[in-house]
């Protein structure tokens, strides 16, 4: 299709469908939305034809050469290079990778909805498109394995800052650190680390199961948690939780 009469079908669509200007909650319901009145012209008749918009469309695509196997990735493609703060500048903010990937050449793919950053042939991070100027965007999750290491950090790190875990996380957290100190706040943030792998719901129900158990470590949170991803029953040994009696998590 020429240039020029691209333009004027985007042209039409602002004005008759983006007029006023509507608004959405998320991309997907502005899409579907403007699917449906894209399909609602297709039932229309212009002037001068006898067929309406969807039927002429049909005939071209029978006349059309099929589309490529492999669709088209619409997105802006960047290459970058990840900063000792373990973050990657793409437009005018910055967006989190793994600690591991620290100082790694990376490229980038800038969607309208997100951005996505890999490493060689893999995708090491996900963010929702910042269409804000210089700011920080921050996975905590890419941290914690520096925040292990330096644990005194865990309550002054930024990219922490205002993450907005499930009440039941903050409970484990004043029970490990009452019960083993300096340890405990290390094992809190091995079973965040969870989270690098496993979602934040399985996570969670474990947490809740070792509270309700008084098992309160690491190990006992991992085991209920790989027991609960594969079905089957678990299989503590309480006895080695001397602080089981005092928790009366409910």
């Amino acid at each position: 299709m020429p240039n020029g009469n691209v333009e004027g079908l985007v042209g039409y669509s602002r004005r008759n469908f983006m007029v006023p200007m509507p608004a959405f909650a998320t991309w997907e319901a502005f899409n579907l939305w403007l699917e449906e009145q894209c399909r609602k012209r297709q039932r229309a008749i212009l002037r001068g034809e006898s067929e309406t918009i969807g039927e002429r469309l049909l005939r071209d695509l029978a006349a059309m050469r099929a589309l490529p196997a492999a669709s088209f990735d619409a997105c802006d493609q960047d290459n970058g290079r990840v900063s000792s703060q373990s973050l990657v500048r793409y437009k005018t903010n910055d967006y989190s990778v793994p600690v591991a990937y620290g100082h790694q050449d990376v490229w980038i793919r800038g969607y309208i909805h997100e951005v996505v950053i890999g490493c060689r042939g893999e995708v090491i991070a996900r963010h929702p498109r910042c269409w804000d100027r210089d700011e920080l965007v921050f996975d905590p999750i890419h941290y914690l394995p520096l925040i292990e290491q330096k644990i005194n950090a865990l309550d002054q790190a930024a990219p922490l800052q205002g993450w907005d875990l499930p009440e039941e996380f903050a409970t484990l957290r004043r029970l490990m650190e009452v019960r083993m100190d300096r340890q405990g706040r290390r094992e809190y943030v091995q079973v965040l680390r969870l989270l690098e792998a496993f979602d934040l719901a399985d996570v969670r129900a474990a947490v809740i199961q070792a509270l309700r158990m008084g098992a309160l470590s690491f190990d006992a949170v991992k085991h209920l948690l790989l027991c609960r991803v594969e079905h089957c029953p678990p299989r503590l040994d309480l006895n080695f939780y001397p602080y089981r009696r005092c928790c009366t998590y409910r």
